[in-house]
């Protein structure tokens, strides 16, 4: 789950520390300014921000529909210049208040914050809400991302709680020091980070297609600095500074710093001539002695008379609850009428009947737009059903699994085209509906399904690759049985990593190697007697004897084993049953199986050859992506450029590791080398997600 939690815990540690500090500053000031009755305006922007980014998450959390990436960058980059434009106001007037409050705090600290309750509620408001609404999009992505919503909440729950206990000392150590020092020390800082935020939001407004300038790189340190390394992350979150920045972001960064910088700077210097200049007040003069009084009657003062009575009733104070109270259910309340108004409608009021015979039944040209389908099987056998565009049979949606009397929620988009519904029983003929026109312009997003035809060629051409492969395997093993019977112990170890990463590489075909594949590469994990066990074989039993001073007597038998599987393998596999739908699945797998296992020392049994093994898989990952190439490249023409840069980075890195022909050990790779393979692997993988649905194998008509 720490794997989960733990960007989520970057997050909230990052978030929280910038909207904290500025809560951090108003509030403190207005304690040591004795203005205790301004913070209610302080936490009623703190808790209205709150509400705000609450009822951001359920709103993506329970509605179908979700922001664009553009729009989401546009709408963070946007908020983002914002929250400069109020935080920069605020350095400049606690600059003022400082000046005022030089003499007496206490007499003057009213004066200086008679700016009104909305500059207060509008800047704490405004800090906590960006960081708020940022956290809620970042945490909903990443449980999607994950499957799960543990990890991700507890990672942003323990970093939140440790910004607010890092905020809460800052508040006690401004609270013992000068508050002209503390407005001078703190307003620099906030400029530093103001600055940080506008170029984090350019680059935002950037990417969601507001500015230009997207790929005019002034910087670009990706090559050379991990941004996954505590000093990135470091300089990331506290200063919005990363490794690439456009020479927007520069422009800004730097114009912003140097302006406003400037003018504080020069402000303070005059805050300091202002004192060199006013003059000591002179003593004021004694007042004259009154003369005494004269002896005079008394006079009998008027009798008080009654008081008419008003004319207006008097003025009715608000609830002290009744703010705070607003400032949540406004924003609850918003987000539920968007919940119930934006979630999709089921097309045309009425369920569409899944079954051999009423295929389609009740499907109408629905509106464009997202839609939920009502898809109820009518039919006695559990089916698969697509919404298709009958010309090209590209699926926009599908439900797999579809039980008879059951009804589950279809959503697409709809847009301009011709829709029809292709229902695909487990033991019958696919059939397919009457087409529907629904008018307007034509969408994209739909995907070209692939047969087991389409797949036929590269699937030939994969066993070709794997078949040989285990001729390779054959002969490196047999030498390999030869440098152990000679007692070649040092030549053994070479050999042996030679073989192994052969094997390594023919990871598209695990599946179907099976049981050659626990004879081959089979793990301890699970034998009674561990690594002393007799069923433990294959490459890693003998990995263990050859690195942990076993003899060439005791290995001869394994190796023997090792060899007599490997040609077994080779003489099996023509005849075994590889099913082309493997082939999408593997492009994603064999990483995944490299991540939780080589790259974490798993399988190590002393070699210390795991980066090596990595180095075999994606040799396999990319042989396998070759194959498939053709038809990524017509249903997904921007990914394979993705993929390859992935490739080239996480090769690069790899290598850097091996070194006079000795990989580097997992176990002893630095922080920063371990970060940046594991992050390019995640990264690539991340890639590699949609190859098992683009090239999933349909049924058609």
């Amino acid at each position: 789950m720490w794997d989960d939690a733990f960007p989520s815990f970057l997050i909230g540690l990052r978030e929280g520390l910038e909207a904290g500090l500025v809560v951090s500053v108003l509030v403190a000031t207005l304690v040591r300014a004795d203005a205790k009755s301004r913070l209610p305006q302080v936490w009623t922007g703190v808790l209205a921000a709150i509400a705000l980014s609450m009822s951001f998450g359920a709103v993506l959390t329970f509605t179908a529909a979700s922001l664009s990436t553009a729009v989401q960058e546009a709408f963070g980059g946007a908020l983002s210049v914002v929250a400069v434009a109020f935080v920069t106001a605020m350095v400049f007037w606690m600059r003022r208040s400082a000046r005022s409050l030089a003499g007496e705090i206490k007499e003057k600290v009213t004066e200086a914050l008679t700016m009104g309750a909305g500059v207060l509620v509008l800047t704490s408001f405004l800090a906590v809400g960006r960081e708020g609404l940022e956290t809620a999009l970042f945490l909903w992505t990443t449980a999607r991302a994950a499957n799960e919503s543990a990890g991700p909440l507890t990672g942003a729950g323990i970093g939140l709680v440790l910004a607010a206990a890092l905020c809460w000392g800052l508040y006690r150590r401004v609270l013992s020091i000068n508050l002209t020092r503390f407005f001078t020390a703190t307003g620099a800082v906030l400029i530093v980070i103001a600055a940080g935020v506008l170029g984090y939001g350019l680059r935002d407004l950037q990417e969601g297609g507001i500015l230009p300038g997207g790929t005019a790189y002034a910087v670009d340190l990706s090559g050379s600095v991990d941004a996954g390394s505590w000093y990135s992350t470091l300089l990331q979150g506290v200063l919005n500074l990363t490794p690439t920045m456009t020479w927007l972001q520069v422009v800004g960064y730097v114009g912003y710093l140097g302006v406003v910088l400037t003018l504080f700077v020069r402000g303070l210097r005059g805050l300091r001539g202002l004192r060199g200049a006013v003059p000591s007040p002179s003593p004021s003069p004694s007042p004259s002695p009154s003369p005494a009084p004269t002896r005079t009657a008394p006079v009998t003062p008027p009798r008080p008379t009654k008081a008419p009575p008003p004319l207006l009733a008097p003025t009715r104070h608000r609830p002290a609850w009744l703010i705070p109270v607003a400032v949540v259910a406004v924003p609850a309340v918003l987000a539920g009428l968007v919940v119930v108004l934006a979630r999709p409608k089921p097309a045309g009021g009425e369920t569409v009947a899944v079954s051999a015979k009423d295929c389609g039944q009740g499907f109408t040209a629905p509106e464009p737009g997202r839609q939920t389908f009502q898809m109820r099987n009518t039919g006695d056998q559990t089916s698969e059903v697509y919404l298709i565009d009958p010309a090209t049979n590209a699926v926009y949606g599908e439900i797999e699994g579809l039980a008879p009397g059951t009804t589950r929620d279809l959503v697409a988009t709809v847009a301009g085209g011709t829709y029809a519904w292709r229902c695909v029983p487990s033991d019958g003929k696919a059939v397919t509906s009457k087409a529907v026109r629904v008018g307007g312009a034509a969408g994209a997003g739909a995907v070209v399904p692939v047969s087991e035809q389409d797949l036929a060629g590269p699937l030939r051409a994969y066993k070709a690759y794997v078949n040989r492969g285990l001729a390779t395997l054959v002969t490196e093993t047999r030498k390999l049985g030869d440098d152990i019977r000679a007692g070649h112990l040092g030549a053994a170890r070479a050999d042996w990593l030679t073989a192994h990463r052969t094997y390594a590489s023919l990871g598209a075909a695990y599946g179907t190697f099976e049981d050659f594949d626990q004879k081959i590469n089979g793990r301890p994990d699970g034998l009674p007697g561990g690594v002393h066990d007799k069923d433990f074989t294959g490459f890693q039993r003998i990995e263990y004897g050859l690195w942990h001073g076993q003899s060439a007597g005791e290995l001869k038998g394994p190796a023997h084993q090792l060899a007599d599987a490997a040609a077994g393998l080779l003489k099996a596999f023509p005849h075994q049953d590889f099913d082309a739908s493997d082939l999408p699945l593997r492009a994603h797998e064999i990483l995944e199986n490299t991540l939780q296992f080589e790259l974490t020392g798993d399988t190590d049994q002393g070699s210390g050859t795991g980066l090596a093994t990595a180095d075999a898989n994606l040799a396999g990952t990319r042989e396998l992506l070759t194959v498939l190439r053709p038809l990524l490249t017509t249903r997904a023409p921007r990914l394979l450029p993705t993929v390859d840069a992935d490739i080239a980075r996480l090769q690069a890195l790899l290598d850097a590791e091996h070194r006079d022909g000795r990989w580097t050990p997992v176990d002893r790779l630095g922080r920063t080398a371990k970060a940046r393979i594991d992050g390019a692997t995640g990264q690539l993988l991340e890639d590699l997600s949609p190859v098992p649905d683009l090239l999933e194998i349909r049924k058609s008509a």
